[in-house]
């Protein structure tokens, strides 16, 4: 298998180290998923700018990391998944909901779980949402804006979990106690 250097601030080529950087002063160190997505320019620039966007946007980081952690078990992404169980928690997300989310359910917080739906079922249908898919998002109470800004939460988790699922980067070890392996 092919090996993916996990860079830092001064390894990576240099038109990665400014989206480095951002996200190292967004997260106070690089995981190890962002040094190897910078191997690519190209890639970490728009993981960057992406990141910015939804971290920018109208849902609260709670929501975000539900949206997220979503995503990751969905792509079965390791790495992901144990980071961004670790961010839902710290972000006020309930234990049993992390866990739900992280073993194919959906959180008991019917807005958590009405989310976490949307995403799944826009990953897992490639984005062709039934009437009903739709229906059943708004009617949690969130508008249209906010399901195509799914989208874009779902575009962002896409380049780190695809990354990871190539790349493999280990877990940092803070993050140790939410390994996952898929099922």
């Amino acid at each position: 298998m092919t090996h993916f250097p996990i860079h830092s601030l001064e390894t990576a080529p240099a038109a990665s180290q400014t989206a480095l950087r951002g996200l190292k002063d967004a997260f106070g160190f690089i995981p190890n998923i962002t040094g190897a997505i910078s191997t690519s320019p190209v890639l970490i620039n728009c993981l960057a700018a992406l990141f910015q966007n939804v971290h920018g946007g109208s849902f609260t980081e709670p929501q975000i990391q539900v949206l997220l952690l979503t995503n990751a078990v969905t792509n079965a992404c390791e790495w992901a998944v144990g980071f961004h169980s670790f961010l839902a928690i710290e972000n006020g997300i309930a234990a049993s909901d992390v866990d739900a989310i992280r073993n194919g359910g959906l959180p008991a917080e019917p807005k958590s779980a009405a989310l976490s739906n949307l995403a799944r079922t826009l990953i897992e249908t490639r984005g062709r949402l039934t009437e009903a898919d739709v229906g059943a998002f708004l009617q949690a109470g969130f508008d249209e804006s906010r399901l195509l800004e799914v989208i874009a939460v779902i575009a962002a988790s896409a380049i780190t979990n695809y990354a990871g699922s190539v790349t493999r980067p280990a877990l940092e070890p803070p993050f140790d106690a939410y390994a996952w392996v898929k099922p």
